[in-house]
């Protein structure tokens, strides 16, 4: 129970990466907020419930400040602190950068940069008056690295890690520490759904996906959840500003 009794939102938790997370800290004691776009955080809440876990769902808009602001006032109020943030939510985009619409930019960089930014502005004030706290941002492997047609993606998930550590210099005074997950490729159910929409062969495409890691496999949500739960625990107190990695070797390695 190495999340007893902590009080954690995660955004985007109901599906992929976000839903796995929320399940496993659910299991490990903690007070979960699962927050989605849709309604579709009630099944996570749901399936955390049935194991006998505790979770609520907030449907909220984490690009609106005031969605943002109200659903961080109804978690003070219903558990009057919040010990862990997960920026979670987040969507891809695809193409290079001429080809890309104003409008498509925009949305890849309003939800993936100010759905961190939002979520923080408004739990950081409650983790200071606490005087402790954990923040996780998701960033990208491809902060670290170029990959084809995936520009817009790339300059939100760069900024995201750049972010996290200058959020760990203003924040360490208070005790509250901030650290990035760095995923490679996860099969998650947006993954499947792109593959299958993108490419006239999926398989082939997953095993070309694959040679991008050392490992050779994809990784799966429970491999992010995992490191999520280091960061949200006490076992990485001494962890700060730090990017980890998750992606099987795909920045610091090349298969020959």
């Amino acid at each position: 129970m190495r999340l007893k009794d902590k009080v954690i939102l995660i955004t985007g938790s109901g599906s992929g990466i976000g839903k796995s997370t929320a399940l496993l800290f659910a299991s490990e004691g903690a007070k979960v907020i699962v927050n989605d776009l849709s309604g579709v955080g009630l099944e996570t809440v749901s399936e955390i419930e049935a194991a006998g876990g505790e979770a609520i769902f907030i449907q909220s808009d984490v690009t609106d400040a005031s969605s943002v602001a109200a659903m961080v006032d109804q978690i003070i109020q219903t558990y009057g602190r919040i010990d862990v943030l997960f920026n979670n939510a987040g969507i891809s985009g695809v193409g290079v950068l001429h080809e890309i619409e104003p409008e498509a930019w925009d949305k890849v960089i309003n939800v993936n940069i100010r759905g961190v930014f939002l979520p923080s502005k408004y739990v950081l004030p409650h983790m200071i008056e606490q005087r402790k706290g954990s923040i996780i941002n998701m960033s990208s492997c491809i902060a670290e690295i170029g990959l084809a047609r995936r520009a817009s993606y790339a300059a939100t998930k760069g900024a995201v890690l750049a972010l996290t550590k200058s959020m760990q210099v203003d924040y360490a005074p208070y005790n509250i520490r901030v650290n990035a997950l760095l995923p490679g490729t996860i099969m998650t159910p947006f993954v499947e759904k792109y593959l299958k929409n993108s490419y006239d062969d999926p398989a082939a495409a997953i095993e070309s996906l694959k040679k991008r890691q050392l490992s050779e496999e994809l990784g799966l949500p429970e491999d992010v959840a995992l490191a999520a739960l280091f960061l949200a625990s006490d076992d990485s107190k001494f962890v700060m500003g730090s990017p980890l990695y998750v992606d099987g070797g795909a920045v610091f390695g090349k298969n020959a």
